[in-house]
């Protein structure tokens, strides 16, 4: 563990837990987690719920691990920054065409590699376009398949394999990856995955190493003394990257995070 656990009293964090604990139950959660972090130290850290594991209930505890979603894309983004500063590629304005080469190119004509990071590729599918690049914002994982993609033809590996070698191993995460199977400690969703490569929505992790994931990118990499990623990195990965002519009240993204620069009115839903 990086860092160091506190005592605290129970009642400073109150307030939080139960509206976690409320949303929860609103939305009909199985499970959910607090993990606070101040000043370098572990200061709260609580479970509530439990999960079905062969066919028994089973309460959450530190070792549970969740299905993030969506939030894998900030892994997504982490490793094209990576490949960024490593030359691996030469800029985030490069065509997409440029490095893969079973594109429809009428479908892709245009977009870069810094549209598909920040949802403004335009692309509805392989094949079909909503808008041109650059000009509109839509949340979908076109983009995110085809950055996966990318990931493993510059690396000649997955970014299952990339993650660990440049992230999950020096931190010592032991809880984050990608699962096929369904396992004791996972909150499984009775969904089927062909693999473990990164290539899936199969990414698990539990609520202490989602929360170090964070810290780490606070941290820019520098961690127990020791920068283990280069802090470009990470800092290129959470400032606004969205084109500069994108219309003012469409979102912005860095590497795949959020930008919360300003409120933005709008937010189109594929």
């Amino acid at each position: 563990m990086w860092i160091q656990l506190e005592k605290t009293n129970s009642d400073k964090y109150r307030e939080l837990n139960e509206y976690v604990v409320k949303i929860k139950n609103q939305i009909s959660c199985s499970a959910a987690a607090t993990f606070i972090i101040h000043h370098d130290t572990i200061v709260s850290e609580n479970y509530f719920g439990s999960y079905e594991s062969n066919s028994m209930l089973q309460p959450v505890i530190p070792s549970t691990r969740f299905n993030v979603a969506s939030v894998r894309k900030s892994y997504i983004g982490f490793a094209i920054s990576l490949a960024l500063y490593q030359n691996k590629l030469s800029s985030i304005d490069d065509y997409i065409s440029d490095y893969l080469d079973d594109l429809n190119l009428d479908a892709v004509k245009g977009v870069r590699i810094r549209h598909l990071l920040t949802h403004t590729h335009g692309l509805k599918n392989d094949h079909e376009k909503l808008f041109q690049p650059g000009t509109g914002w839509t949340y979908n994982n076109v983009g995110t398949n085809m950055l996966i993609r990318l990931i493993r033809k510059i690396y000649n590996a997955p970014l299952s394999e990339v993650m660990k070698q440049y992230v999950f191993k020096p931190c010592n995460f032991i809880d984050t990856g990608w699962c096929k199977n369904k396992e004791e400690n996972l909150l499984w969703l009775n969904e089927e995955y062909a693999g473990e490569q990164g290539g899936e929505t199969n990414l698990f992790v539990s609520a202490r190493e989602l929360a170090l994931w964070g810290y780490f990118h606070l941290n820019r990499g520098f961690i127990n003394g020791r920068q283990l990623v280069p802090k470009e990195v990470l800092e290129q990965a959470v400032i606004n990257q969205s084109p500069i002519n994108l219309d003012d009240t469409l979102p912005r993204n860095g590497f795949y995070w959020w930008i919360q620069d300003k409120p933005r009115s709008r937010c189109i839903q594929e």
